[in-house]
């Protein structure tokens, strides 16, 4: 096959990683003819391509292509888009992201492209914004879902949220996890004590680790908040904040104000390749996002036997099990996730049982060579179904 894939920007974060293993996998293990299609990786997240992760994948640049609202360098983004497409002449388009899914889909159904898919890492409306953008961003992902074949969720939450709003049936969604290199994450406690010792942590330490960009509704200051009681019942626990962004200051601020500094570590921007023994050194991991497709935090941190916390959103729930791999917790219910952060600090028989379980239960499930091959036949079905409407209509 010849596929094209188009995402708004390659920055460090999941739905990217996703996007670029899939490219990887069509290449070297089905041997397809690839071209990914992006923005410029714009932003405090990193540039993942810079990396050197980026492999055979041939890439074209649309210098256009921003991930904020910006009519006349979206129409220039759109045409581009369109060129490079027109030149590629793909079997199949794969859309990622909100702006890059929008557009993408526009020109690859202007030009007929046999196959087009798009995938919903996140969705791009959610109860936090203000009516307007909801309802502007619901409205593009209407306009957009009918303008592709078929629609892959990295989650069923996914897949619910967009048939609960209208955008499109329930039987365009795929629901297919987002995939990942797992065994280092399944190799992540073997160098965990003097790894533990470089970072400054002492073996009776208990390290609580949230993996997120520092921005708005990733819950940060949640945790700082839910941290005084933790700390308080159990002053050998420390937070180790993995990640940067925007809200840097603000949070050391918070955590300042708290009384809390010596409790508190920012590794600031790290490689993805770094994450697992990252999550080795962890004993739990808490994630208090507010809106997310699925984070891929939580199923690494499960392979690499962690027990995770996590608030009620999206795709937790099928990753987050209460009883059987972490605890699930009401957003923002901040006196809950103390008490679960508290319980999990103090247990560690419970820590190994609800970690080792999740393990179990999920490293072949996030494998990226599953999820490619799942992907691909989504393709199939797709090219398949097109192809019998060609013979149907040379019939007629």
């Amino acid at each position: 096959m010849r596929v094209a894939h188009i995402i708004t920007r390659m920055i460090v974060g999941g739905a990217q990683e996703n996007t670029l293993l899939n490219c990887l996998d069509l290449i070297q293990i089905h041997g397809d003819d690839v071209l990914l299609i992006t923005g410029p990786a714009i932003g405090p997240e990193g540039d993942l391509l810079r990396q050197g992760r980026g492999g055979d994948v041939p890439l074209t640049y649309v210098p256009s292509l921003r991930r904020s609202i910006h009519p006349w360098r979206d129409f220039a983004s759109y045409l581009g888009i369109k060129q490079v497409l027109r030149d590629f002449k793909p079997d199949v388009v794969h859309t990622h992201s909100a702006k890059g899914g929008f557009l993408g889909r526009l020109a690859a159904w202007s030009l007929q492209v046999p196959a087009i898919v798009h995938t919903v890492h996140g969705a791009p409306f959610h109860p936090f914004q203000n009516v307007l953008p909801r309802t502007l961003f619901r409205w593009c992902e209407w306009c957009a879902a009918r303008r592709c074949h078929a629609i892959i969720s990295v989650a069923d939450a996914m897949s619910d949220l967009m048939v609960q709003a209208g955008v499109a049936p329930r039987e365009k969604f795929t629901t297919i996890y987002s995939g990942m290199d797992v065994e280092p994450f399944l190799q992540a406690n073997e160098a965990r004590e003097p790894f533990r010792k470089e970072l400054g942590y002492s073996p009776q330490h208990v390290v609580i680790g949230k993996i997120a960009r520092l921005f708005h509704l990733k819950g940060h200051d949640e945790v700082i908040a839910a941290a005084k009681e933790v700390i308080q019942k159990n002053p050998l626990v420390r937070f180790l904040f993995i990640g940067d962004g925007i809200l840097r200051e603000a949070l050391q601020q918070l955590i300042d104000n708290a009384g809390l500094r010596e409790h508190f570590q920012f590794t600031g921007l790290v490689p993805p390749a770094r994450i697992p023994e990252l999550l080795g050194a962890m004993d739990i991991l808490v994630h208090a996002s507010l809106r997310e497709g699925l984070a891929r935090a939580l199923p690494q941190a499960l392979i690499a036997g962690k027990p995770v916390v996590s608030y009620d959103v999206d795709g937790a729930r099928e990753v987050c099990i209460p009883g059987q791999t972490g605890f699930l917790i009401p957003p923002r219910d901040v006196a809950t996730l103390a008490a679960a952060l508290t319980q999990l600090a103090s247990d560690p028989a419970l820590r190994e049982q609800l970690g080792s379980a999740g393990r179990s239960r999920f490293a072949e499930q996030f494998r990226h060579e599953t999820m490619t091959r799942r992907v691909r036949e989504v393709y199939e079905r797709v090219l398949g179904r097109q192809g019998e409407g060609e013979k149907e209509r040379l019939r007629v």
